[in-house]
Parts: C-alpha cells; structure tokens; sequence
C-alpha cells in the first residue's frame, strides 16, 4: 500500500492547526482533514482575551483564520471532509472519508468534544453573548454581575467555584435535590457565602437583547416558573468527545481518548490532542501546545520507521 502524506490531523481547531503548523516546518507532507470551518470552539468565543501573545480581546473566528494561515504558509493542506473511519494495517493508517480514502504513517485526533446543551430558547441565540460553556474564557467579562450556572457534576461546582471569586453572586440550579458532584466538592459549593444553590430547578429560557438579560426558572418540585435577572449563563452538563473514527482508541470513563505524555494512544501512529484527549484543563493554550507536541512526537516516529526501513 502506498503512502499518500506524512500525517493526517483529524480537525482543524486550535490543536490540529498547530499540529500542522509543526508538522509542515518540519518538512512532513501535511494534510488536515476538517468537516466544518477551521477555528473549533474558538468560533464561538465573542472575545478572546487570555491567549499568550494578543494583549488586546481578538474575535474567536479571526483568531481562527490567522492559525489557518500560518499552517498553510508553512505548507500544510486543509481538505474539507467527513472521516468515517480510520483502520490500521501494518504501519498505514487509511482514512477514509466521505469522497476518498488516504493513507498515512501518522494520524493525529484533534476533533474535538461538543458541549451538551439544554436547547432552550435563547440559548443559541445568545451563545457567545451571554451564554457559556467556559468560566476560563468568558467569566472574567462579567465581573461583578450576577451569573447563573447550570448543572450538578463536578465541572459545574468546579466552575462556580472559579465564577464566585469574579461575580457578584452565582446561582447554581440543578434540577434535582442533590448534586452529582463529589461530596467535598459540593460541599465547598454549599459553603461558600458567594454562591447560592437551587435545587429541584430547571433553566427553560434565556433573555436578551445584544446580549443576556434575564432568564426564566421552573421549579419542579413546586411546579413554579418565574424569571430573575442575570448577566451571564454558564452551562455544564457535559460534553460528548468525537471518537467514533478511532473505535480501538484507549479512553477514560467519560470517553476520552487517554495519551501519554507525548499525545501517542495506545495505538502506535496515532495521537490524540485538544477536547478529545484526557486533559485536566481545556483551553486554547493548552490544545495549541499539545498539538506542538504531538507533530514533534510524530516526526521522531516517522524517522524511527524509516530506520527500519533502511535495515
């Protein structure tokens, strides 16, 4: 079988552009692979203000058009495709997509994870203007103002615990009469005076006019809906990572792909980096360097299979 590029990088969000970026400067015949826009979740960021290097908020879509650049400029190829699939046979990976299949030595999973969303009124409209899925990003706009968090694991006491230290008050609701969160994590929600916990409360709609204003809550154990003004929503329920072309790929309980230090899988050839890897922190900065790390990996795996070829 025949080897059409050096690497593949499955997406083209802030870690596979800067996978390719590496990948290219280091002189691999570089194609990316990418379904949607290049920017991931860098698109929906209004105003990106803690990335390394812009000492002025850039818009998250011409953050993402400046890493799309650089990558092509070093010589990377972006192709606009669905991978269905990615199998393995001796040291090839094909991937087949919706229009072709490819092959190469290396694979890099940059594809991301989706943020769960309630789908309620307003919550679409007015995400990226109000409404959230990280109290990193977009906290720090809201400072002293009244925010709403949603959800009752351990990413939304995590992050309330993060927004009560910037809000004037947070108000987490959950829709059922306990959290799911671990007991001493839930317990420092509940003591903290910034915080005020709702339970048995639901989030059914979102307000605004540029951007959020006011929401509407139910409580369902009173069957009772009334709104309150709000500044800023903040919804973790979850996210769901996008592994599906990487079946054999090791994960996590939640489903992420586990890497090593370097981002190599339990599959040699194959990496894994940004949202769908197994990561304490999720960040811009943090995708972007595990991207470097990954193409640095994958260009000594390379040499290392053509030094067998040469024996």
């Amino acid at each position: 079988m025949s080897q059409d590029r050096d690497i593949i990088i499955a997406g083209a969000g802030a870690a596979g552009l800067t996978a390719a970026q590496y990948a290219a400067r280091s002189n691999l015949n570089t194609l990316v692979i990418e379904e949607m826009a290049s920017g991931g979740q860098a698109l929906i960021i209004d105003r990106l203000e803690n990335y390394p290097g812009f000492p002025e908020p850039i818009n998250g879509y011409e953050f993402a058009m400046k890493m799309e650049t650089q990558a092509k400029k070093f010589g990377a190829e972006l192709k606009n495709a669905s991978i269905q699939s990615v199998k393995k046979q001796n040291n090839l990976f094909t991937v087949s997509t919706n229009d072709s299949q490819l092959t190469s030595p290396v694979v890099i999973v940059a594809t991301g994870a989706k943020h769960k969303t309630l789908d309620v009124p307003g919550e679409k409209e007015f995400s990226g203007k109000g409404v959230s899925y990280c109290a990193t990003c977009d906290g720090p706009f809201f400072k002293n103002k009244k925010m709403l968090v949603v959800g009752g694991g351990d990413a939304a006491c995590d992050e309330s615990m993060f927004l009560a230290k910037l809000a004037s008050k947070v108000i987490i609701v959950h829709r059922r009469d306990r959290f799911r969160a671990q007991k001493a994590l839930a317990q420092r929600v509940l003591d903290n005076p910034n915080i005020e916990v709702r339970f048995n409360t639901e989030l059914k709609q979102i307000y605004g006019d540029t951007q959020v204003t006011e929401v509407e809550l139910f409580r369902n154990d009173k069957e009772s809906t009334y709104k309150e003004d709000i500044a800023a929503v903040f919804i973790f329920i979850g996210s769901i990572p996008q592994t599906a072309m990487v079946p054999d790929a090791s994960r996590n309980k939640e489903g992420y792909i586990i890497t090593d230090n370097e981002m190599a899988t339990n599959i040699p050839g194959l990496y894994a980096v940004g949202d769908v890897r197994a990561t304490p922190f999720r960040q811009l900065v943090v995708a972007a360097s595990e991207g470097a790390i990954a193409a640095h990996a994958a260009s000594q795996y390379i040499d290392a299979l053509k030094g067998q070829a040469y024996v």
